[in-house]
């Protein structure tokens, strides 16, 4: 007869009666238990045609392993691992071995987990305020979880981030590629540091980070230094355009390391510029012509739009109009590329997207990075941002436009057809 006790422990202070989270978490630990269930399963059955001498299965289930918990986002999961047994007369290095790809053997976190880790450290959550900060999330016996644990995570960022930037890139392509670079103030640094990143475009249409330099400014010889550096890594064709903003040191460079790669100025910098020159109180009329521009179907409307801007402005607000002619071709070159990637090659906008993040995380923390965590940080970002980087629209495209087809307006010229015509 099972005991009736009237005895009710005492609520802790910092005890939170949820039964929504224990209802979710006794869900996560039965479908758990049933997905890894149904992997043991299958994996014997793919081994049922083994059998012994007397005709017994070789491979059989054998039990579960000791029961330990897995932090997850919603809190600690206990979870016991099914085994396998091997009972062929085999040497012990022959053995089959059943390995899950749900619950790896020695997994303490959720890999969801693992990424949350490097987010709250590089955005400002030091190591001795991790304990407090991952309590409310996961319960306060989470283990591994120690300020010594972090410290390990933290290095093996370093390693992973220096191994990248030492990786081969003989075996890749670039068709397109966006420059960019952003200034952070880093804590007890003299100066701000800015941070050059290279995006490309492969024959498949994925975005890629290329490359990732922490240089003092903008200047000629930091971008040299980059563009050499992945260069000499293997990168040996050329883009076939490089997107970026008007900083000079940038062009300088290209020209050097990669000088048949054409050049397309970013619109959303170039309008930034051109308000920049004229007064507020017109600032909307300006930007609403100078999307005419930029949005015109072809170049000759481009053009014609172009030259009404001239017309318009050019007597009151002469440097505002130099701002757009002086960099003329350098704009409308996406006209001789697919109209497809039009959107694409208008703007440095795939990494603008990426240093918002980064903006945001230095303006709350009031400028508090190390130089090392503000290189960790925006390479963790950028990384983690890669996973969710939509391909460029039209990808069927970049084939043609790596083996040299001409576009015209964004629309293939099929030079056979004219030929024949002629």
């Amino acid at each position: 007869m099972e005991k009736i006790t009237t005895v009710l422990p005492f609520r802790q202070a910092d005890f939170v009666n949820d039964p929504l989270t224990e209802i979710a978490r006794d869900g996560a630990r039965r479908m758990l238990a049933v997905a890894i269930g149904a992997e043991i399963d299958e994996f014997v059955a793919a081994f049922a045609h083994l059998s012994l001498p007397d005709g017994r299965q070789r491979l059989v289930r054998h039990g579960h392993a000791p029961e330990r918990a897995i932090q997850t986002g919603i809190g600690p999961i206990e979870v016991s691992r099914p085994k396998v047994r091997d009972r062929g007369d085999v040497p012990h290095e022959e053995k089959i071995r059943f390995t899950s790809a749900i619950l790896p053997r020695w997994a303490r976190r959720s890999k969801s987990l693992d990424a949350l880790l490097p987010v709250l450290y590089l955005r400002g959550i030091s190591t001795g305020a991790f304990q407090e900060a991952l309590t409310a999330l996961l319960g306060k016996d989470a283990p591994n979880l120690s300020p010594s644990v972090i410290a390990r995570l933290t290095a093996s960022w370093e390693s992973e981030y220096e191994a990248w930037q030492k990786r081969d890139l003989s075996a890749r392509r670039y068709v397109y590629v966006w420059a960019d670079g952003v200034y952070l103030q880093a804590r007890l640094e003299p100066a701000a540091e800015c941070m050059l990143v290279l995006i490309g475009a492969t024959p498949e249409g994925k975005k890629e980070l290329i490359g990732f330099q922490v240089g003092m400014r903008e200047s000629a010889q930091s971008w040299r230094e980059l563009l050499v550096d992945v260069k000499a890594r293997g990168l040996g064709v050329a883009p076939e355009v490089a997107v970026g903003d008007g900083a000079l040191g940038f062009w300088k460079a290209l020209d050097e390391v990669f000088p048949t790669t054409r050049h397309q100025r970013c619109w959303l910098h170039k309008v930034v510029n051109v308000l920049n020159a004229v007064p507020k109180s017109i600032g909307p009329q300006v930007k609403s012509d100078l999307n005419d521009v930029c949005r015109a179907p072809d170049r000759a409307k481009a053009v014609a739009a172009l030259e009404v801007f001239v017309e318009k402005y050019g007597v009151k607000y002469a440097k505002a109009v130099a701002c757009v002619t002086k960099d003329r071709d350098a704009l409308l070159a996406f006209f001789d590329f697919p109209a497809e990637h039009w959107d694409h090659l208008r703007t440095t906008n795939p990494i603008e997207s990426v240093f918002a993040t980064v903006r945001h995380r230095t303006v709350r923390t009031k400028g508090s990075l190390s130089q090392r965590t503000a290189r960790l940080m925006v390479f963790k970002i950028i990384m983690a941002a890669a996973k969710t980087w939509r391909r460029l629209n039209g990808e069927n495209q970049l084939p043609k436009v790596i083996t040299g087809v001409t576009f015209k307006d964004g629309v293939e010229i099929n030079t056979t057809s004219d030929q024949r015509a002629a």
